[in-house]
């Protein structure tokens, strides 16, 4: 993570003293041709988002062309529901009434004493020790107490409502869909209806080797294959990390993505989603390292182009329409504005994927760039300041 804190700190000083070198040339040393310096950092920042957004068509458009989800073979009375809180009961009761009644086994792993009905309530000691943290060493520690012999054990964020279950595919690990729900600021849940059109690259994931992220919000593993791998690591993303684990200690490690899909709650304040994707962003880096080189470079390649993704949006694309000469003209310009319309494709995207009823949404389509700024400006403070530690990111229940 080091070499992303400083490589984007370095983009950030150029960036600054550039503007300042072409709008007060007084100002800085005449030591350093500005203009030059400003079109080599343009060119560089939108190569690089070039590349992650022809990797992302590649991944999509290519080897998750014609993928569905398999027909599921696995019923309620093969899942044990686990929902994991720290102390908010009202938030869990709207998950636990949400479940169909054919998941008949759920079970509520917390970190005080609450009531929840339709749902067996579990105290994690304070006392269990493991090298997971927070969450991670809550569901290891429910991995290790809670005796089941169901095929699948369904872990579930304590706000992730289940709107549809017809059940599981037959696979070591089973990625439910998501759809976050407004729950309070609009920019923070365009921005995850803008991941949303990202995150359809997640149909070719079935089909690498190492699939590239997963969602902990719906996420169904098979209980041998929870037992064999187990969550105790220390990491921010134990849902992620757990698959990355899987996918290299199990020969024929299988993962599908579920037609099922859970409605989970967007951040509901940019202070919350910039936490969110804060820890998103230093989690994976962080368990990146104990992936194959190939796919670390991958991994650490794409965030850091991810934080970078708004001087292409706010930035270069205004200053191409505007025809300010900092860059070559021509090819510079026309990759440029052919981004700035991929990020318009991607929440557009995301608008469809919500269905017909949410196509109002797309009347917000010029408010993209800024939408892409919410989107990564976690991830800027993931690379730049790692979090120390677990933060839950704040709910609201039900309005």
């Amino acid at each position: 993570m080091k070499t992303e804190r400083i490589a984007l700190a370095g983009v950030g000083t150029v960036l600054v003293l550039s503007a300042v070198g072409l709008l007060a040339p007084a100002l800085t040393p005449g030591l350093v041709d500005w203009r030059t310096a400003f079109r080599l950092l343009l060119w560089g920042t939108t190569t690089l988002f070039a590349a992650t957004a022809l990797l992302w068509g590649v991944l999509t458009y290519v080897i998750g062309a014609g993928y569905d989800s398999p027909a599921p073979v696995h019923g309620g009375d093969e899942i044990q529901v686990r929902v994991l809180t720290v102390d908010a009961a009202d938030v869990v009761q709207s998950t636990v009434d949400s479940l169909p009644a054919e998941l008949d086994d759920v079970h509520v792993i917390a970190e005080t004493d609450i009531d929840v009905a339709g749902a067996a309530v579990h105290v994690v000691p304070d006392g269990f020790e493991c090298e997971a943290v927070r969450k991670g060493r809550a569901i290891e520690w429910a991995r290790r107490t809670l005796d089941t012999d169901r095929e699948f054990v369904l872990y579930l964020d304590e706000d992730s409502h289940v709107e549809s279950f017809p059940g599981l595919p037959d696979a070591d690990v089973v990625q439910l869909r998501e759809q976050p729900r407004r729950t309070g600021s609009m920019l923070s849940y365009l921005a995850d209806v803008y991941r949303m059109g990202v995150q359809v690259e997640q149909r070719a994931f079935a089909r690498l080797s190492i699939p590239l992220f997963a969602w902990g919000g719906g996420i169904a593993v098979r209980r041998e294959v929870e037992d064999r791998v187990t969550w105790d690591r220390e990491t921010l993303v134990e849902d992620t990390a757990f698959v990355w684990a899987a996918a290299q200690q199990l020969e024929d490690f299988t993962f599908e993505l579920s037609t099922a899909t859970c409605r989970n709650e967007a951040p509901p304040s940019l202070v919350e989603i910039t936490q969110q994707r804060r820890r998103w962003a230093a989690g994976n880096l962080e368990a990146a390292t104990d992936l194959p080189l190939g796919y670390q470079v991958l991994t650490r390649v794409r965030n850091y182009a991810w934080a970078l993704s708004p001087v292409v949006t706010m930035i270069v694309v205004p200053l191409s329409l505007l025809g300010i000469g900092v860059a070559a003209a021509g090819a510079f310009a026309l990759a440029s504005l052919a981004l700035g319309l991929l990020t318009l494709f991607w929440y557009l995207r995301g608008v469809l994927y919500y269905g017909p009823d949410k196509l109002e949404w797309g009347l917000a389509v010029p408010l993209a760039p800024l939408v892409t700024v919410v989107h990564s400006m976690g991830t800027v403070a993931g690379i730049l300041d790692p979090p120390d530690g677990f933060r839950v990111t704040e709910k609201v229940g039900e309005q």
